[in-house]
């Protein structure tokens, strides 16, 4: 099963008209990474210390789970290439990759419920429960009952950064989805020796290049200020480039390009595991 699913992610994605830039023969996102972790993991259950009580258990969106599916969307070189050249908004096709590319990953989350459902399992995607909720103030800052990028760390996929990004063999510069269901799956192996050792930053202190990519001055030493962060990526950015792109959200990606965890783990992390 875990390799009809790996299959059947790479393959939606591979051959769907939606993964394409406008004007160019490139896609929005490269071949997706694919992992599985446990319902019953107990990171699960420290999540609900770590980012709060609100953080729902997969059998609490899903009674009976058994299984948690997460998937990485690498975005593509031309994306990629094209938010590096800015300094202060992101590029058109940046815009384009959060507003069409995240449409392209909710379709996919709705796709492996339903391909899972015709192999006669239960299945939900946690951000279109009616359980799923954001709040705008709680110790952790912004936070929702449902973190993908939590999920994807417990199915071994990458570790956090200094910006609170994803670092995954493919780099940082990507889109997250995931879907629970009551199908048992083998889970993917962790190997990383903590959540943030493929940050340079955490590893040995030598980085630190996203706080300067970021226009709004959101990352420190310190961390992510998510407010700051937020009010670019929702309020500014879409205000002065919405109209010009023809899109209702524009993202921002500035800290996850130009930057030494863009593509992949940094060399100096990957040592150290």
């Amino acid at each position: 099963m875990e390799k009809l699913l790996r299959s059947e992610i790479i393959r939606y994605i591979g051959t769907h008209p939606g993964n394409l830039v406008p004007d160019s023969h490139s896609s929005y996102f490269d071949e997706p990474l694919v992992g599985f972790s446990s319902a019953e993991d107990p990171l699960y259950s420290e999540y609900k210390q770590i980012i709060g009580s609100f953080h729902l258990l997969p059998s609490e969106l899903l009674p009976g789970a058994v299984s948690v599916i997460s998937w990485i969307l690498p975005i593509s070189v031309l994306v990629r290439k094209s938010n590096r050249a800015e300094t202060e908004l992101p590029s058109r096709e940046w815009a384009l990759t959060r507003s069409h590319g995240e449409t392209l990953n909710g379709n996919l989350r709705r796709h492996i419920v339903s391909w899972l459902e015709g192999q006669g399992y239960q299945a939900v995607a946690p951000q279109y429960s009616p359980l799923w909720q954001e709040f705008s103030d709680t110790p952790v800052g912004i936070a929702s009952r449902w973190s993908e990028r939590h999920a994807a760390y417990a199915a071994g996929l990458g570790t956090f950064s200094l910006s609170d990004g994803f670092i995954t063999s493919r780099g940082i510069a990507h889109r997250c989805g995931t879907v629970i269901t009551n199908a048992a799956l083998t889970p993917s192996p962790r190997t990383s020796l903590s959540h943030n050792s493929n940050c340079l930053h955490f590893h040995d202190g030598s980085c630190g290049v996203c706080i300067a990519r970021c226009p709004v001055d959101a990352i420190t030493h310190d961390g992510h200020d998510k407010y700051r962060c937020r009010e670019m990526v929702y309020g500014t950015a879409p205000k002065k480039l919405s109209e010009l792109y023809g899109v209702p959200q524009t993202g921002c990606g500035l800290c996850q390009t130009k930057v030494p965890c863009e593509f992949t783990i940094p060399p100096a992390c990957r040592v150290s595991e």
